[in-house]
């Protein structure tokens, strides 16, 4: 492989012929992108939640007022505030209004188990959470103002954002999911604090040092931690999709139903959208029906999506009753694209599916397929523009050539940071400039890169990052338990599926409904092993008495063989 400064990349003679792998990927503060979207399209449609819409210009209003209203309850500059919500106006309002602040944002799942709840708002020194006043939500992060660091909680009213008459049937049938929040001094209410004249404080933001936010993940080594992403990596990221996708401003629509906390859809839906003043048709969540009806009624051009998404839209019974012909382009990323659910969908619905890569430590995208030259099945595209990819041998530490196997590793603007308060796993990851993805991967004579292999243990399922050490160490907790080992298996509908082998203590019994009951308040359902293995021996182990994930892994895969 060629390397930077010198001859040029593989890739660069077979770039998309609108694009140059060269050109300049400008980078600015965040809240830059709202403020140049709300003044070229403020009329346009930003947002579509269940039919109710408002266009950049209310967007941008709203983000100022709540800019301003934060400031007075002492949001400044680096203070880490969290936001645990659904897809809904109040996250991009949320969001963007803490980036013009210069604060960190901090993004929760809102299926986080309290106890990973309490670990994260700890380890990222979250002050603040804004959140909605849904049972759901409100119920597990108020008791975190009594166990936790966290000191104030904004909550923001769910049927407030709710169209007519669906605002008043929420209250009516559902309103046992509205929490009753007590007259507190740590609880504001964001109707409140927007109630000002829309002119914070400006604040002085540095694109490349200051941080956007914190955005957890495994990294290489399994352990969750605190991925800092600067503006200009969250700016470049989206500058570099936009560029990629050049989608129209007047025509394309996005469909937005994977969930804005994960960094996929930060970058590739939401920040796209603002970026290209796209508007987003979405839900607070995924549901398969919901979604189908929602492309037949507001025509979305555009659907990022995780491969289980894809394939669940193959297998719908009904599909030929949806008409999906809006869709022009998809984009699916967050676990590895089956080749057999690609061509399935593009033959159901006359899209093209391109798979990307990436990780969060990159904001998150690496490298995609293009949707303007060949789309090869089974890779993963090629870099981005300006971002740097060799694979590195993992036996000689030596620069892989064409065709053969070495760890991916990348440099580009949208390269992280490193780790919030881990310079240890910084160091590992980060070397001599250059992101070690712990990625196996080849790259063909035309710079297509193809992932073939996985350095570390971290499970991908549905798109999401699940580590086998946090499942151990939550079924260990269970006092029958005496032997458990996690690991993941190839699944075809999501990438794949977490599994448990447990040994049980001597006279003590436990089956698999009794332990998933157990896990629910201390990992988050997707954590949660879908197939659980009861064995009365011990569990297999290495030479130095390790558990030995490898060996029950092989003992699967001989069982499917025979």
């Amino acid at each position: 492989m060629t390397k930077a400064g010198s001859k040029e990349f593989p890739w660069v003679q077979n770039y998309p012929p609108h694009l140059s792998w060269d050109t300049e990927v400008k980078v600015s503060p965040v809240f830059d992108m709202l403020d140049y979207t709300a003044q070229k399209h403020g009329d346009k449609t930003a947002f579509n939640f269940l039919g109710a819409k408002q266009n950049w210009s209310e967007i941008h209003d709203a983000v100022l007022k709540f800019a301003k209203g934060l400031q007075g309850l002492g949001v400044k500059k680096g203070m880490k505030v969290g936001i645990l919500q659904p897809n809904c106006p109040y996250f991009i309002i949320s969001y963007y209004a803490l980036m013009r602040l210069g604060a960190t944002v901090v993004n929760y799942n809102p299926l986080y188990a309290e106890q990973e709840l309490s670990k994260m708002i700890e380890e990222s020194e979250t002050d603040m959470i804004i959140t909605l006043d849904l049972e759901l939500l409100y119920g597990k992060i108020s008791k975190m103002l009594h166990n936790t660091r966290l000191n104030k909680i904004v909550v923001c009213r769910f049927t407030d954002v709710l169209p007519f008459p669906k605002n008043i049937l929420f209250k009516l049938v559902k309103g046992k999911e509205i929490s009753d929040i007590p007259d507190t001094k740590r609880v504001s209410w964001y109707h409140d604090l927007i109630d000002n004249d829309a002119k914070p404080e400006v604040v002085d933001i540095d694109p490349i040092e200051d941080i956007a936010l914190y955005q957890f993940t495994g990294g290489t080594t399994g352990i969750p931690k605190a991925a800092m992403l600067t503006h200009a990596n969250v700016v470049a990221n989206t500058e570099q999709a936009a560029m990629w996708i050049n989608c129209d401003e007047a025509q394309d629509r996005m469909l937005g139903v994977l969930p804005f906390f994960h960094v996929f859809a930060m970058t590739a839906v939401m920040n796209l959208s603002v970026k290209k003043a796209l508007e987003i048709v979405t839900i607070p969540r995924f549901d398969l029906d919901q979604t189908l009806k929602l492309i037949e009624k507001y025509k979305p051009t555009l659907f990022p999506a995780v491969p289980a998404i894809f394939s669940a839209v193959n297998n719908h019974k009904k599909i030929k009753s949806y008409d999906l012909s809006s869709i022009e382009y998809c984009i699916s990323g967050g676990a590895p694209l089956p080749v057999e659910v690609k061509q399935k969908f593009e033959e159901k619905t006359g899209s093209v599916v391109v798979e990307g890569y990436g990780l969060t430590e990159s904001s998150p995208v690496l490298c995609c397929n293009s949707p303007f030259i060949e789309n090869k099945p089974g890779s993963i595209g090629m870099p981005f523009p300006q971002t740097s990819v060799k694979l590195i041998d993992i036996e000689t530490g030596k620069e892989a050539k064409i065709g053969e196997r070495g760890e991916l590793c990348a440099q580009g603007p949208q390269v992280m940071k490193g780790y919030w308060n881990r310079q240890e796993a910084t160091d590992e990851t980060l070397k001599d400039g250059w992101l070690h993805t712990g990625d196996i991967a080849i790259m063909d004579e035309e710079g297509y890169f193809f992932i073939v292999d996985r350095i570390k243990d971290m499970i991908i399922t549905n798109g999401y990052n699940v580590y086998p050490r946090n499942v151990e160490v939550a079924i260990y907790q269970h006092p029958s338990v005496e032997e458990c080992v996690v690991a993941g298996l190839p699944d075809k509908n999501r990438g794949e599926v977490v599994k448990v082998w447990i040994k049980c203590k001597p006279g003590r019994n436990l089956n698999a409904e009794d332990l998933k009951e157990f896990l629910k308040d201390k990992i988050s359902p997707m954590e949660i092993p879908k197939r659980i293995e009861f064995r009365e021996e011990a569990l297999p182990k290495t030479m130095i008495g390790k558990l030995s994930r490898k060996d029950l892994l092989e003992e699967e895969l001989a069982k499917k063989a025979s």
